[in-house]
């Protein structure tokens, strides 16, 4: 499958995010063209700050494989991960980093990446569905403000 493929796999989860009205975020994990885990924003659901769909991803992934190290994983996700997934993300070793959306209101990954020394840099490739995630996102927020 392609990285188009993969995103969309990623939005569906989104979409149960949104469905569930938290932000609609979502995540997978791939490991040899296996989906290994899948996430969806959950801060509100599970009332926990660092209950991001990518960190969810990362824990499920972990158990999955019975390790810490991901470096063979690539992680799909609709927003350009946090600081603090970021934190993850490099701690992990992930091999890949995948997201639709830009970050517009935070620091995220490429920007945090780009301006501090690590011992791992992911490979990075953004605007997947940048479009469809970026409006999912807007669209939440609309109907939220108009509620």
């Amino acid at each position: 499958m392609k990285d188009q493929d993969y995103m969309k796999i990623a939005y569906d989860q989104a979409l149960l995010a949104r469905d569930n009205d938290e932000v609609p975020i979502g995540a997978i994990i791939v490991k040899d063209d296996q989906i290994i885990a899948s996430a969806f924003n959950k801060k509100e659901l599970q009332n926990d700050v660092t209950a991001h769909a990518e960190m969810l991803a990362i824990r499920e992934a972990c158990q999955t494989l019975q390790t810490w190290h991901l470096e063979d994983c690539t992680l799909y996700t609709t927003l350009e991960p946090c600081i603090m997934c970021t934190g993850a993300i490099i701690q992990s070793r992930m091999k890949r980093v995948v997201f639709g959306a830009r970050g517009q209101r935070w620091n995220g990954l490429t920007q945090y990446i780009s301006q501090h020394d690590f011992n791992h840099y992911p490979d990075i490739s953004g605007d997947i569905l940048g479009t469809e995630c970026s409006q999912l996102i807007t669209n939440y927020f609309s109907d939220k403000r108009r509620k």
